[in-house]
């Protein structure tokens, strides 16, 4: 079978052995790749493989022979899936692998921000000392109040961490759970997320990116929220209206930001829209690497070989996302 395999610069070193060894033509291609080189690449493909590359209408249409799409990863918001569907093409992602492994991340980041780590530590690297000045000055966790959005299984993992964990009052907003089974994870149902962004010290974001979701965190809520309230973003850029975040923290609306995830990736600090964060000891900025740790990628590279191998034999593919598109 020929099968593609996107975003190459993301090794996968098991997942790619196992599918040669087992016979089949694998090809990687780069991140960055245009719709109009990929449509040709994949003329002859069977089954294709992404993480982060649009797949397109016009990609899915440019392979008749296309059986498959496997997400290595979570959010499935690249792929034209009514498209896929339409063809027959099955779609699936590996929801599941790294649950606890962000949930981790998105925790330290916000440790990390709260104690002021970073603009500390760059002071002594700079003066050797740092003397217990207003500018220095933490926060505790405890007895403060966290929301989440998006209360799956990566939010109820941070309720954990931030409720029984560090002692916080968690409150959560997700219409897709039941106010029965957000406090079975010690949360809170706030039905309104306006009125819950008011009364959070921590805000972090663990839904999916789809049409209803882009940019629930905007101008409005911001002005909602309190000018001591830091965010965390593990999910999707696209969460946020990224403009409106910028002129927040510049205008000290809220204290600090957390994010690993951006609407335009790479991030930059030349001609990026959002390279001004860079300047800023209140934001903390990772590159989309709250996945990965080698457990997580274990995990990622057996289940995502499972999911390839129902597709090349034909059998039932399991999928395990709550997302309803797939």
């Amino acid at each position: 079978m020929k099968i593609i395999r996107t975003d190459k610069e993301i090794e996968t070193p098991f997942l790619d052995t196992s599918l040669v060894d087992l016979g089949h033509e694998l090809k990687l291609l780069p991140d960055g790749i245009t719709e109009k080189q990929l449509c040709k690449e994949v003329a002859d493909c069977e089954l294709l493989l992404m993480c982060y590359t649009p797949i397109t209408r016009e990609v899915i249409g440019s392979a008749p022979n296309l059986r498959g799409i496997v997400k290595y990863g979570v959010g499935i918001d690249a792929i034209d899936i009514p498209a896929a569907h339409s063809r027959g093409v099955s779609v699936v992602n590996v929801p599941e692998y790294a649950e606890e492994t962000v949930a981790e991340c998105a925790f330290a980041m916000l440790l990390a921000l709260v104690k002021k780590i970073l603009p500390i530590h760059n002071e002594m690297q700079r003066q050797a000392w740092a003397w217990p000045e207003a500018q220095w000055l933490g926060a505790d966790i405890a007895g403060k109040t966290m929301g989440i959005v998006g209360c799956g299984k990566i939010g109820a993992s941070m309720a954990r961490m931030a409720g029984p964990g560090f002692r916080a009052r968690v409150v959560g907003y997700d219409p897709c759970q039941t106010r029965e089974d957000m406090a079975r994870c010690g949360i809170e149902k706030r039905d309104d997320l306006r009125e819950m962004l008011a009364e959070c010290d921590f805000v972090s974001l663990h839904a999916v990116l789809n049409p209803e979701t882009r940019h629930m965190i905007g101008e409005h809520e911001f002005s909602t929220m309190k000018p001591s309230a830091i965010l965390i973003n593990t999910a999707r850029g696209a969460l946020v209206d990224e403009a409106a975040l910028l002129r927040a923290l510049k205008e000290k609306r809220i204290a600090g930001a957390g994010l690993d995830v951006f609407s335009k990736e790479p991030l930059n600090n030349k001609d990026h829209f959002l390279s001004e964060l860079y300047a800023m000891d209140n934001v903390l900025l990772f590159p989309h690497l709250a996945f990965y740790t080698a457990e997580a990628m274990h995990r990622l590279e057996q289940e995502t070989l499972e999911r390839c191998l129902e597709i090349i034999e034909g059998r039932p593919v399991i999928i395990k996302s709550r997302d309803p598109r797939l």
